[in-house]
């Protein structure tokens, strides 16, 4: 048996100009979960809805995904959210790790549309599922570091 793995809690933060979907994890660091959407309003209530889901989910670090273009560089709304990811880290004082989202929010569509669900009418819950996916994916690729170490 390998050395016990340290216990995460990780928000997972898909992060629209509208909309912040978040999802979380078990402390185990196996499954993301979708939690909210939050509705944008200002930057100073953003950071404070999510303080208080830091504090009550005792989260370590946040990741947040990152919408590079299809040629792999950052475009002005990827620049955009790593603005809102370095303000948010230096007020809630939590690293920030980035995830590549390119397809996150077409395959959460896609998942909704198999369900027989409206993408239109469901836009709060395509960027909880888009969060969930971003940390579902950070998540696997530390499980598969820590089990090579």
């Amino acid at each position: 048996m390998g050395t016990p793995k340290p216990p995460i809690s990780a928000l997972g933060l898909d992060v629209g100009s509208k909309r912040i979907g978040v999802a979380g994890c078990d402390r185990t660091g196996l499954i993301a979960s979708g939690i909210i959407t939050i509705e944008r309003k200002y930057l100073q209530e953003d950071i404070e809805k999510i303080r208080q889901l830091v504090n009550e989910r005792e989260v370590n670090v946040l990741v947040v995904g990152l919408p590079y273009s299809m040629d792999g560089s950052l475009g002005s709304q990827a620049r955009q959210i790593q603005k809102f990811a370095v303000k948010l880290s230096k007020a809630l004082k939590l690293p920030v790790e980035y995830v590549d989202e390119r397809l996150t929010s077409y395959q959460a569509e896609q998942m909704l549309i198999a369900q027989n669900r409206s993408p239109s009418r469901n836009k709060g819950l395509i960027d909880r599922l888009a969060a969930c996916l971003i940390l579902q994916q950070w998540l696997d690729v530390r499980r598969k570091h820590l089990t090579r170490q």
